[in-house]
């Protein structure tokens, strides 16, 4: 999501596996089409039509439904917010893409002093009757633009957002984060989540493709075989967010990106790129690649002193990562809370992202431009 818009990513309706099928979809084409990078920190973007449109799409309340009813994501949001109450109370908090407000009331009653809930969205006019509702109209400020314009005239202690997106990084609103940060975020404050890690693996997936391809063999006793070709490419063409077991997975997942919302700069996203050698840890149909990140909701001290880096748990050599790292498996319960989207986890709205029998070209491309249109 680019700017203050929407009241977070990852907007999927059941059912509907394939991209451009749901309306959140639908408006991530348009806003994906609106441009082509971020361009030089601090420089204003000028608001285009393909802006507005998405925005106004935020204007329906299905979108901020969908996400809000994902309880992993909402409990592990308002969880996060009351660990950090100590860095919370009494400050100054920004909220970039407020969408209905919840974030900023969860950080009204985690005690902050002040909340600007920022939101380009007409959604802001229903968060501030929320806020009115909630009487926390002396706590919170709901301010209806981009980050890129709208005016703090304040420094602010914390920065909380929910800017994750398909593949984590498939929309832009880690951009408007960034601007936040880099606008008003005082030295050593705090940002919720601190980091997040994108994940890649090879997986099997049998179930899905019969469903898609082996159907054509024998349609109603008829050989339809012919289709074969067409089927794979209209099957495929595409990206599709559904959810897997960890039983699909073939090998350790990759890290293909670590970001830290302390130091990552905008032109970090202009570019990912990974290399990945792996080899099966079973003997099972390869059918493509699956996606799924992870977030950290951790204090500023360990991103501004000793960034995160992932640790590799003990696996065979042959499954040693080339660039990049191994998912950090987490079992100490004072570590940062982790909001995750892995096949093995409870799941989110999210999903997983599959791109089956996708060349590496292709999945270069995505990672770097978004979907094909």
């Amino acid at each position: 999501m680019y700017s203050s818009s929407g009241d977070s990513n990852g907007y999927h309706q059941d059912n509907k596996q394939q991209f451009g099928m749901s309306q959140r979809d639908r408006v991530r084409r348009v806003r994906a089409k609106s441009r082509d990078g971020f361009g030089e920190e601090q420089k204003v973007t000028p608001c285009t039509e393909f802006d507005k449109a998405y925005f106004n799409s935020y204007a329906h309340v299905g979108i901020h439904e969908e996400m809000i009813k994902d309880h992993v994501r909402t409990n592990t949001y308002r969880d996060a917010i009351f660990h950090h109450q100590s860095l919370i109370e009494g400050k100054v908090v920004v909220d970039v893409g407020c969408g209905t407000g919840i974030l900023s009331i969860f950080c009204a009653q985690a005690g902050a002093k002040r909340v600007y809930a920022v939101d380009a969205s007409d959604i802001a006019v229903q968060a501030n009757e929320v806020v009115k509702a909630n009487n926390l109209s002396d706590k919170v400020i709901v301010l209806h633009g981009r980050v890129e314009d709208v005016e703090i005239n304040e420094e602010v202690d914390v920065i909380i957002s929910e800017w994750m997106g398909y593949m984590l990084l498939y929309e832009s609103m880690l951009g408007s984060v960034i601007t936040a940060r880099d606008r008003w975020l005082k030295h050593g404050g705090l940002i919720l989540p601190s980091n997040a890690t994108l994940y890649m693996a090879p997986v099997t997936h049998p179930d899905r493709y019969r469903e898609s391809i082996e159907f054509w063999r024998n349609v109603y006793g008829i050989d339809m075989s012919a289709m074969l070709p067409l089927a794979k490419q209209c099957a495929f063409e595409e990206p599709s967010v559904e959810t897997i077991s960890g039983e699909n997975v073939l090998t350790w997942p990759h890290v293909v990106k670590h970001v830290d919302c302390y130091t990552i700069t905008i032109d970090e996203l202009e570019s990912v790129t990974t290399t990945y050698k792996f080899r099966s840890m079973m003997r099972a149909p390869f059918h493509g690649f699956a996606f799924w990140f992870d977030v950290e909701f951790g204090g500023p001290a360990a991103s501004l002193i000793n960034p995160r880096v992932p640790v590799l748990p003990t696996v065979p050599s042959n499954n040693s990562p080339m660039d990049g790292s191994q998912r950090k498996k987490r079992t100490n319960p004072n570590e940062a809370l982790v909001l995750s989207t892995a096949p093995e986890d409870p799941p989110t709205h999210w999903q997983q992202v599959l791109c089956i029998h996708v060349p590496v070209i292709n999945v270069y491309y995505l990672l770097l431009f978004g979907w094909p249109h």
